[in-house]
């Protein structure tokens, strides 16, 4: 056996380590460029807590939808629930998604505010990025931002041919399609297109010994076309025009007691079913029989963004109109007695348009100042018709109906925020917003024999309200460069989500030709709600170290909240109405960490911390019963994200989970808290592209236990539960 010199073996070994060396001086942490602070800056200059979620990072985790998000980001939930997109942060969260509520964070598609939730939660398409503001962002985004900002960007058209197709087949029947075009038409103006299916059965189970097929489906068709156009050397219009068209079914829960027993004793305790009985429906209705279910919705959306460089400052103007229309039929399980549920069947039909307008200047130049503002309009108007079938069980007439409309809200403001560099270390940054709301509606709560109002047996009370508040945020904030890789900042800061009204009218009112007199009168301190404010401070820690190949994002905060907003179903004058109301103060604090590791080119890690202690400070759902000291809804204690993912040449492979602690989903308005138990997700994907070619091909598992945990619980007893593991194959081909 031939054996090498022993000078050969220290060589081998300094080849080794060299080589090594070479290898890992490659791996280093891409740095993003993001727009949190309205203006360009690489995420580790940007002294905001966020977190940001690139193109191929979606596309590798399989994220198609808002909802996915949450899952990869420390003290964040975000859930598709039946009503909508429900953003959690750090504890904050609103359960109001109808016309006259308001989000506690802001979504944004390019900028845009997208007002109804109910849209908030469609596919994903040729995207640039997603970026997540943690913590109230009120001077630079306005108002119902206090818990935060999610933001998506979509690719805006290029100076080269460019297109792309990708196909997806999985579990469910799942089937998705997508295409993309950029067009280069001359030096001046480019144009691109993008189209999207995304396609799968119902995850439930139906146990109701009908035919008829139940929710947590999907079915979304969409598509953008985008223009941007060189007017002059400083003069750019970009314009997009989006539209999509859903038809799913709202029918995508289950009664509570799927996971729980003892929720008739007002003590809801978890049970382990299994994941199948979990996702079963098998409520059957003591009062007829359920219907067909169906959700049919459509959205689109113009938007004109113009950039003007006007030397020392640049001039943007951002305006959008957006029209959404919605109809519905949904089967309830309505609980109206601890022991008795009912089933009631909702028809919904609801139109809604709003526009807004921005225009901001912000200064150009490197020097010491730096600063922008600008005016801001929106309004939004709607009118719906929710009508209720088969609570005649419980002494209500066959057709309980809410005609509402117009429902009006418009909001103005106008901002500044400007940055001070004292040092070339240290930058000091003041900014602040003046927000004025006005909500008005108009409506009636029927109770009719019939579909439509006889005026001989039927009756209508009035909802009249309309309600203008007003508030001024603030940010101070300061950071400082220990290091040229290291960023230390700090800041406080306010924020503000609108007050609003309940159904009801105040004694002496009169519209629609029906009056109010004060035996149906409703109290003003029940038919208003007070705006929501937050006040909080933050410190934390941005840095790239081990020669920029690891990365560390750390961040402390403290909110206080007053008039946390909180919404649900009561009896007001002898009828179940939807209700918000004020909780009195709230306590949120709590420590984030996130990053991302790079010890070789082949190897990548990717971690997210976060411990949270969220709780009423003062609170009292009924006036009674003492409820300081509880914590918020979806507030878990800690989590725990951790990826890992390895590349094998050609072949790249990954797996990351996230493990959450116990929370609360609390219904104030029954008195009921539910405790969803600690959880562990995990998902994984092997990625195969051949050096050179212009196709890819990956395979994704999500939550491999395949195990289901609660995401809504409304005050009827219906459960929205979390999607079981789902297997899906893609294919990718770029031209």
């Amino acid at each position: 056996m031939m054996t090498a010199p022993p000078s050969a073996t220290p060589k081998r070994l300094l080849l080794a380590l060299s080589l090594l060396f070479a290898a890992s001086a490659r791996a280093q942490i891409q740095e993003v460029t993001v727009t949190a602070q309205r203006a360009p800056s690489l995420e580790s200059k940007t002294p905001v807590s966020m977190s940001t979620l690139s193109a191929a990072q979606l596309t590798n985790a399989g994220i198609d939808s808002p909802a996915d998000i949450g899952a990869r980001l420390p003290n964040v939930e975000l859930d598709n629930a039946p009503d909508g997109l429900r953003i959690t942060m750090r504890g904050v969260s609103s359960a109001d998604t109808t016309e006259k509520g308001d989000p506690s964070a802001a979504f944004l598609l390019d900028g845009i505010y997208i007002a109804r939730p109910q849209i908030q939660n469609l596919s994903f398409y040729d995207l640039e990025r997603v970026e997540v503001l943690r913590g109230p962002q009120g001077t630079l985004y306005g108002r119902n931002t206090t818990a935060g900002v999610v933001s998506v960007m979509s690719k805006t058209p290029i100076n080269r041919y460019e297109a792309s197709v990708a196909a997806e087949i999985g579990n469910y029947n799942s089937r998705k399609a997508s295409a993309m075009l950029n067009v280069p038409v001359n030096q001046m103006l480019a144009l691109r297109a993008a189209l999207n299916l995304n396609r799968h059965d119902s995850y439930l189970t139906n146990g109701q010994h009908t035919s008829h097929a139940l929710g947590k489906d999907r079915d979304d068709q969409s598509a953008r076309l985008s223009a941007k156009l060189k007017i002059t050397r400083d003069a750019t219009l970009l314009l997009r025009y989006d539209r999509s068209k859903v038809d799913d079914n709202n029918d995508s829960f289950v009664p509570d007691t799927n996971f729980y027993t003892g929720v008739a004793s007002g003590n809801p305790v978890w049970y382990g079913s299994g994941t199948g009985a979990q996702l079963t429906n098998g409520f059957v209705p003591p009062n007829g029989l359920p219907e067909q279910g169906y959700s049919h919705k459509t959205t689109s959306g113009l938007s004109a963004d113009l950039t003007l460089d006007l030397g020392p400052a640049t001039l943007y103007y951002l305006g959008a109109h957006r029209d959404y229309d919605h109809d519905a039929l949904a089967n309830f399980y309505y609980r109206v007695a601890p022991t008795l549920a009912l089933g009631v069947r909702e028809n919904f039909r609801g139109d809604y348009t709003q526009t807004s307008h921005e225009l901001r200047l912000a200064t150009n130049g490197d020097g010491p100042f730096s600063a922008q503002a600008g005016l801001y309009y929106f309004r939004e108007e709607s009118s719906q018709l929710y009508t209720f079938r088969d609570l005649a069980l419980i002494g209500l007439p066959p057709y309980y109906v809410f005609p509402h409309g117009p429902t009006v809200a418009t909001s103005k403001a106008v901002f500044g925020q400007a940055t001070y560099r004292v040092t070339e270390r240290l930058r000091a940054t003041a900014g602040t917003r003046y927000t004025a709301d006005h909500k008005s509606r108009v409506g009636s709560t029927n109770f009719q024999q019939g579909p439509v109002f006889n005026t001989a047996t039927d009756f209508a009370l009035l909802n009249d309200a309309s309600m203008k508040t007003h508030q001024t945020t603030w940010r101070l904030g300061a950071d400082y460069d220990l290091a040229p890789s290291t960023m230390l900042y700090g800041a406080v800061a306010t924020g503000y989500k609108a007050g609003g009204f309940n159904d009801g009218c105040l004694a002496g009112s009169v519209q629609l030709g029906l009056s109010c007199p004060a035996a149906l009168a409703v109290p003003a301190d029940t038919l208003f709600y007070q705006p929501e404010t937050v006040r909080s401070y933050e410190a934390g820690v941005k840095t790239r170290f081990w020669d920029k190949r690891a990365s560390l994002n750390l961040s402390v905060f403290r909110y206080d909240y007053n008039n946390l907003q909180l919404s649900g179903v009561a009896i007001v004058a002898g009828a179940p109405r939807f209700v918000t109301d004020n909780a009195g103060a709230a306590s949120v604090k709590g420590l984030e960490a996130e990053g991302q590791l790079a010890p070789t080119a082949q190897d990548r890690i990717s971690y997210a911390i976060s411990l949270l202690d969220a709780h009423y400070v003062r609170y009292s759902p009924d006036r009674v019963h003492n409820w300081a000291g509880k914590k918020l809804d979806r507030a878990p204690s800690n989590t725990l994200s951790l990826g890992y993912e390895r590349s094998f040449g050609e072949l790249t492979a990954g797996i990351g989970a996230r493990r959450s602690a116990a929370y609360i989903i609390a219904v104030p308005a029954q008195l009921l808290q539910y405790r969803v138990p600690a959880y562990t997700q995990t998902d994984a994907s092997l990625r195969y592209r051949p050096q050179g070619a212009a196709w890819s091909v990956m395979a994704r598992v999500k939550n491999l236990e395949n195990k289901v945990h609660p995401i809504n619980i409304d005050s009827f007893g219906m459960l929205t539960p979390s999607d079981p593991r789902t297997v899906d194959v893609r294919l990718d081909y770029r031209f």
